[in-house]
C-alpha cells in the first residue's frame, strides 16, 4: 500500500500475498507496532539521514531495484539476506517488518511516499512495493530500512504521461547472464549511462549446476550451486548468488527494469508443458512453478505477475509518452513444442504449419491489437530473434527450430497484422543468441520480393558464451547465410540506446573479456533507423 507523507501502514494485502490468516495478520501488525514502526519514527528516519552500516547481520546484501515504470507508480523491490550463500540467506524463518521510503532528492529531505510492507519467508524475504500517486517523467530515490540497517539508495523514474509529448527515451537491453562464465561488467558501464529504463530480457539465471572452473573458480557460491536447480529452494539460491554480483546490483540500483524470462530460468529450451528431456508433464510442471515462484520473489514485478501453480502471465505493454509503446512478450509458456525435435533444420511444411505457435492465441491477439496504438515507434521486447539467421544456401540451407524461424506462420500473422493495420517503426528488440545481431525485419526471407517490415536488434550476451570475438565462425556463417543480417559481433556487452521522434540510435556496448573483471566498456558499432522508413544506417 502507498502512503503519501509520513502516513505509514502495513501493506493492505499482505495476508493474501503471503498466505496468511486473518490471526496471523492481527498478529504480525501488532509485531510491527511493538518494534516501534509508527509514523513517528518513520518522520525521524526520514529527517536523521540514515545511514548504511556493513554488520554480519546486515541485511540488503541482494541490493534494491525498481521496475515496471507507469506515469504514476513503480515497484520497489528488495529481498533481505544476510548470508546469500547460506541456507535461507541467512535469515531466520519468522516475519520482519520493512520501512520504504521513496524522495525526489537522494537524501530523502521531500519524501512522496513511505510505508511499511512484511517481508516472509513465505515469499522468500523479498518485498515489493507499488507505490503509487507519483508524478509522470520523474526521477526518484528510495531505501529500503529494517531496525538500524539502511539499504542502499536506488534511483528510479516514473514513465511520462500517455500522450505527452516526449522528445528523447534512453534505454537499454540486456539478457544471457552466465555466472560462471565471466563477470557483469558490462553492467558497471549500464549503472552509469543515467538511463530512463532497462529492458532484461531473459536468461538472468543458468539452472546447470557449476563447477568450481572457468573464470569464477573458486569464488564463494551457494551449497546448491553444484546440482542443477530442480525446486524452489535451489532457485531462490541461484539467485541469491547472480544477485551478490555487485555491477549487476550496481545496474538495478540505477535505472528501472522492465523483465521477462526465456528458458534458463527454468529449464533449456523448455516449451508449455515440455521440459527438455522429455520429462513427465506433471513432474515438469511442479518444478515450472517453482521456478515461476523465484522469479517473482528476485525481480521488481507488481504483484498481479505472481504465478499461481505453474502459470505467470507476464506479457504486458509500457507506454512512453507519445513516442513509444514496448510490448514485452512470453514466447516460452504458450509455445507449440519445437519442429523436428529442436535444434538446426531445414525450413517445411512443419515450421510452416499455420497450427503452430509461439507466442499462443490470446497474446498473439494482444501484440496485434497493440499496433494500433497512436505512438511514433512500436517495439516488440522479447527473447529470441523473429529474423531468420541461417547458415547456409539452397539445399544446405538451416535455421533454428527454437526462435522464431521455427515458427514461421507466427511470423507472418504478427508482420500482416502490423501491414494491415498501416503500423510503422516497428522494431523487434530480443537477446538469447549470444552475439549482436542487427537485421532486417521481413515476413519470409526466402522470398527475395518481401517488403521490408522493420529493423531487429538482438544484443549480445551480458557473460554466457565466456569472452567472444568480433567475428566467429558461426557469425561468418550467418553472415554468408542471411544477406538481411546488416551486422553482427560475438563479444559480450549489451545495447544501449537513445530514441527521438525523428531516429533511434543504438551503440553496441562491447568488451574484449569477461574472464578478467576491470575490462572497459567500447562501442563496437552504432546502428541508425530514421524514423518513416526501416533503414539500417551503420557507423
Amino acid at each position: 500500500m502507498v502512503n503519501r507523507g509520513s502516513d505509514v501502514r502495513i501493506g493492505r494485502d499482505i495476508s493474501l500475498r503471503a498466505g496468511a490468516t486473518r490471526r496471523q495478520f492481527l498478529t504480525w501488525s501488532a509485531l510491527v507496532g511493538a518494534l516501534g514502526f509508527t509514523p513517528e519514527l518513520a518522520r525521524t528516519s526520514a529527517t536523521a539521514g540514515a545511514q548504511s552500516v556493513i554488520t554480519p547481520d546486515y541485511p540488503f546484501r541482494l541490493g534494491v531495484a525498481s521496475g515496471d515504470p507507469l506515469p504514476d507508480s513503480v515497484v520497489l523491490w528488495t529481498r533481505l539476506a544476510t548470508d546469500p550463500f547460506a541456507p535461507l540467506g541467512g535469515m531466520t524463518p519468522g516475519v520482519v517488518p520493512v520501512q520504504w521510503q521513496i524522495a525526489a532528492d537522494e537524501k530523502f529531505g521531500r519524501i512522496a511516499a513511505q510505508g511499511i510492507e512484511l517481508a516472509t519467508e513465505f515469499d522468500g524475504w523479498s518485498v515489493h512495493v507499488d507505490v503509487r500517486g507519483l508524478e509522470p517523467a520523474r526521477e526518484y530515490f528510495y531505501r529500503f530500512l529494517v531496525g538500524p540497517h539502511a539499504s542502499p539508495v536506488g534511483r528510479t523514474k516514473t514513465a511520462p504521461a500517455l500522450g505527452q509529448p516526449l522528445s528523447t527515451l534512453d534505454f537499454a537491453w540486456a539478457s544471457c547472464q552466465k555466472w560462471e562464465d565471466g563477470y557483469f561488467g558490462a553492467y558497471q558501464d549500464l549503472a552509469a549511462s543515467n538511463l530512463d529504463v532497462v529492458f532484461f530480457l531473459g536468461d538472468y539465471i543458468y539452472e546447470y549446476a557449476i563447477k568450481n572452473e572457468g573464470a569464477r573458480a573458486g569464488e564463494p557460491r551457494t551449497e546448491s550451486a553444484a546440482r542443477e536447480t530442480m525446486v524452489l529452494a535451489d532457485y531462490r539460491d541461484r539467485y541469491a548468488l547472480y544477485k551478490a554480483d555487485e555491477n549487476l546490483a550496481a545496474a538495478h540500483a540505477s535505472a528501472p527494469f522492465v523483465s521477462t524470462f526465456d528458458d534458463h530460468e527454468v529449464d533449456n529450451n523448455w516449451a508449455s508443458q515440455i521440459s527438455q528431456d522429455n520429462d513427465d508433464p506433471r513432474e515438469f510442471l511442479l518444478r515450472r512453478a517453482d521456478a515461476f515462484k523465484a522469479w517473482w520473489e528476485n525481480t521488481p514485478v507488481r504483484a498481479n505477475l505472481k504465478p499461481v501453480g505453474p502459470d505467470m502471465k507476464v506479457y504486458r505493454r509500457f507506454s512512453f509518452g507519445d513516442l513509444v509503446d514496448f510490448s514485452v512478450l512470453d514466447t516460452r509458456q504458450y509455445r507449440s513444442d519445437q519442429a523436428h525435435g529442436d535444434g538446426e533444420h531445414a525450413q517445411d511444411a512443419e515450421t510452416a504449419d499455420p497450427a503452430r505457435t509461439i507466442t499462443g492465441a490470446a497474446q498473439e491477439q494482444w501484440i496485434l491489437d497493440g499496433f494500433a496504438a497512436p505512438s511514433r515507434w512500436n517495439f516488440l521486447a522479447h527473447q529470441t530473434v523473429m529474423s531468420d539467421l541461417a547458415q547456409g544456401q539452397g539445399n544446405d540451407r538451416k535455421v533454428g527450430m527454437d526462435p522464431w524461424s521455427g515458427y514461421e506462420a507466427s511470423r507472418h500473422r504478427i508482420l500482416d497484422g502490423a501491414r494491415d493495420r498501416g503500423t510503422k517503426n516497428v522494431a523487434s528488440i530480443v537477446g538469447d543468441i549470444h552475439r549482436t545481431i542487427v537485421s532486417e525485419l521481413r515476413r519470409d526471407y526466402q522470398d527475395q520480393v518481401s517488403p521490408l517490415q522493420g529493423v531487429e536488434i538482438a544484443t549480445t550476451s551480458i557473460a554466457s558464451g565466456k569472452d567472444g570475438a568480433d567475428i566467429d565462425k558461426t557469425g561468418a556463417a550467418i553472415a554468408d547465410g542471411s544477406p538481411h543480417v546488416k551486422y553482427g559481433n560475438a563479444r559480450r556487452g549489451y545495447l544501449r540506446s537513445t530514441l527521438t521522434p525523428t531516429e533511434w540510435r543504438s551503440e553496441v556496448r562491447v568488451l574484449d573479456a569477461v574472464s578478467t573483471p576491470g575490462k572497459p566498456v567500447r562501442t563496437a558499432m552504432t546502428v541508425t533507423v530514421p524514423e518513416g522508413r526501416p533503414e539500417i544506417q551503420l557507423g
